[in-house]
């Protein structure tokens, strides 16, 4: 895989280091693909990432929110196993560790497991001071002009 060098981009850009190192973490992350995931918009501040956990139960997954990013991991009790003799094993039960950073404002609202698919909903909260507001123009008087308090009453 190439690994592209982020360090010329520091050295002329202010105020992006956080997507600088989204870049970099994510150029430098050795996933091999397992397990398989969908992300997918349910609607315009509604996401769920849906992965193929089949052999993983519940007691076996660990969804954690951290610094803006979910990490799933899931581990399969190999005591189990010691009892079974496999003439073939095609359903993959190794360990793993994946990762999903997440945009600004959005959180993790639910998590299940059915079917041998774990889902995770995600929800973009913006705050009330960060959307977009109408500001109403006045036309006439001077906006500045405050009502004599002892007038009004």
């Amino acid at each position: 895989m190439t690994r592209f060098d982020f360090s010329p981009l520091f050295r002329s850009t202010v105020g992006f280091d956080r997507m600088m190192n989204l870049l970099e973490a994510s150029s430098r992350t050795g996933e091999d693909g397992y397990p398989p995931y969908n992300i997918e918009k349910k609607g315009d501040n509604d996401y769920r990432i849906t992965m193929a956990v089949a052999g993983f139960g519940e007691d076996d997954l660990t969804i954690e929110v951290k610094d803006g990013t979910v990490t799933v991991s899931g581990s399969v009790n190999a005591n189990g196993d010691k009892e079974r003799t496999y003439l073939y094993r095609g359903i993959a039960g190794r360990s793993f560790k994946r990762a999903f950073q997440l945009a600004d404002h959005v959180h993790v609202s639910a998590a299940a497991l059915e079917n041998g698919l774990l889902h995770i909903d995600l929800v973009r909260e913006v705050p009330e001071a960060l959307k977009p507001r109408t500001i109403k123009i006045a036309t006439g008087q001077d906006p500045r002009q405050i009502e004599n308090p002892r007038q009004a009453a």
